[in-house]
Order: C-alpha cells, then sequence, then structure tokens
C-alpha cells in the first residue's frame, strides 16, 4: 500500500541553533515561540539534541531544555533526539525523565544515542574514566529499562521517580550498528539522516529484517529525520538555504560558526572539495516552496517507506523559520 504524507506524523528536530548576534538566551526565547506554533500546526514531537562544545548548539542541558519547553506548551510530545547515553549514568538519566514524565505526563519521549555529541577531547572531559562507556550502551538502555519497571520496587537502587512510568525508549543512529540493536530490543529507530545519510536506507532494511516484536513494540517504527528549508518561493527557499550550507562547511572545515546569514551565492564562501562533503551529508536536505517540498518528500516516503518524518531547519531569520515550518505542515495535512 503506497504511504502517502498525509498519513505521516511529522515532527521538529531543534539543535538550538545559535544565530550571528544573538545569545543562548534569545535561542531558547526562539524555541518557545517556535514550539507554541508548531504544535498548533500538528507537528508531533518537538525533540532536542545533547551537543557539547558546539558554539552554534544551545542545548546541551538538554533535559533542562526539554521540560523548558515543555512548560511552555500544552500538547505536543517533547524530547530527546537525543540523550548521549555513555555521557551519563543510566540511573541519573532515568530520574532526569522520570521527572519530566511526572511533571508533564504522556508527552515526554527518551531518545538515545551512542555517540558523545562532542569532539574527543571535550568527550574525556564529561565522561573521564567512562571514556570506553560507549561499549556499555545496549547494557545502560537495560539499567535504564529496569529503573522505569514497576519491578524494580525491590531493588536497592531505585529511580525516584522514573519507577513504573511509561517514557517510550528509541535507539537513534547515524550508521547502521544501531539499527541491528533497535531490531534486537524492538525499540523504534530514529535514523540521523539530516547529517549523515550514507546508510539510511541500508540501516532501515536491517532493521526491519532483524526486527523483534518486544513488550514495547510489536512492528518496527522508522523516523528519519531529514532538512527542511520551505518558502513561498523556490528562489527564496534556494537563499535561506545557505545559512545551512555554511554551518556544514564550518564543520567540513572544522571552523565552527555561529549560523550565518543567507547569501546570494555560495561560490566565494566555499571551494569545490568543501561543497562536495557538505553535499553528501546533505543529501536528505529539501529546499523549495511548497509545492516541491511536498513532492520530494512524497518520492522520499516512497523510496524510504519511513512511518514518521522530522525535519530540522537551520534558517538565520526566525520569522522565515516559522513560514518554513507552517508550510511544511501544509504539505502533510
Amino acid at each position: 500500500m503506497k504511504k502517502l504524507l498525509a498519513d505521516l506524523p511529522y515532527s521538529i528536530l531543534d539543535l538550538a541553533t545559535v544565530i550571528e548576534g544573538k545569545t543562548p538566551a534569545d535561542t531558547f526565547k526562539n524555541s518557545v515561540d517556535l514550539a507554541q506554533h508548531v504544535e498548533k500546526w500538528g507537528f508531533h514531537r518537538y525533540w532536542l539534541a545533547e551537543h557539547h562544545n558546539m558554539i552554534s548548539v544551545a542545548s546541551s542541558a538538554t533535559s533542562v531544555v526539554i521540560g523548558h519547553i515543555a512548560n511552555h506548551t500544552k500538547t505536543i510530545r517533547v524530547g530527546s533526539g537525543g540523550i548521549m547515553l555513555p555521557n551519563h549514568s543510566p540511573l541519573i538519566i532515568a530520574e532526569q525523565f522520570g521527572t519530566l514524565e511526572s511533571l508533564f505526563p504522556g508527552r515526554i519521549d527518551l531518545g538515545l544515542g551512542r555517540a558523545p555529541g562532542t569532539d574527543q577531547v571535550t568527550a574525556m572531559a564529561i565522561r573521564g574514566e567512562r571514556f570506553s562507556g560507549v561499549n556499555d550502551f545496549p547494557k545502560d538502555i537495560l539499567r535504564l529499562q529496569r529503573y522505569f519497571s514497576a519491578e524494580n520496587s525491590t531493588s536497592a537502587v531505585r529511580a525516584i521517580p522514573g519507577e513504573g512510568l511509561d517514557i517510550p525508549i528509541w535507539i537513534l543512529g547515524s550508521s547502521t550498528d544501531s539499527a541491528h540493536l533497535a531490531a534486537a530490543m524492538g525499540l523504534p529507530y530514529a535514523f540521523a539522516s539530516h547529517f549523515a545519510p550514507a546508510q539510511l536506507l541500508n540501516a532501515i532494511k536491517i532493521y526491519r529484517e532483524e526486527f523483534k516484536p518486544s513488550q514495547y513494540l510489536d512492528k518496527p517504527y522508522i523516523l528519519a529525520c531529514v532538512n527542511v528549508v520551505a518558502a513561498d518561493t523556490d528562489a527564496e527557499a534556494e537563499k535561506l538555504v545557505t545559512s545551512l550550507y555554511q554551518l556544514f562547511r564550518g564543520i567540513v572545515t572544522g571552523k565552527r560558526m555561529l549560523l550565518q546569514p543567507p547569501v546570494d551565492s555560495m561560490e566565494d564562501i566555499w571551494d569545490e572539495f568543501e561543497e562536495a562533503q557538505a553535499s553528501q551529508m546533505l543529501a536528505c536536505t529539501f529546499v523549495g516552496s511548497k509545492d516541491t517540498i511536498k513532492a520530494d518528500l512524497q518520492r522520499f516516503i516512497e523510496q524510504t517507506q519511513v512511518d514518521e518524518i522530522m525535519a530540522s531547519s537551520h534558517i538565520y531569520d526566525h520569522r522565515a523559520r516559522l513560514r518554513s515550518y507552517e508550510l511544511m505542515a501544509e504539505v502533510f495535512i
């Protein structure tokens, strides 16, 4: 049966991007405003991601920002896309998300990743003697599930709050490793195709073929995160997306910057190598008017058969960003 955009939930990944000339405080105000708008426009989830030591990303204290967004909205699900579990004790995450779920019942998602969300030097500062904790990722997920279970009430170590709460756990991935894990554990799977699209189709295939039903999920569920920059015209969108291109040029060159204003042309900003590298990372980027976005996203879901689309939109002007998400919502109606 052919999937249509109207059949899919649509969601947001907010990387709490700090733009040139502004501060993280400005970013958080804009995030609240965005969340309140997209809630009215029918978006299903609003996720934030854990990153550290990145000048343009303000969501390092992810649980805190999730609580802030949830407190200023009413119905939209709010969660992590994701929490980098090897950076933390599973007990602490169980307590934090147990607190969030207690404050905002039925609205909290817990997406988990195994990467550090930063460079190796900063990862060492975060993890210390637990630097090799990434190898414990599968075991730490099991520990987290145990802390959330009602059966853990007889244990010597308990998550209060957290115990007995129904907090959906997602496995996040940008390669095939987490596809195997999500399938084996019977958990929903979110793929980071907004910056690492190369293994998307292979990871989806692995996840579907190896999926084992669990008490949490009876059949595979795949969310794909992509970049979306929509505007009233294709030409306007093509200009707006140059802020995203400049951001990824900074990733390619190691010279990260705050999100820059859009430009008329990238020709004098990046060279052929930088453009090629960024273009590979941005293969799942949808740019254009509502009609263009609708046609391109429809082809994407027909190719991938994903169950949900999540969009990240690095747009410099807040009003243009709101308009982009408004147009995206119209695409799914």
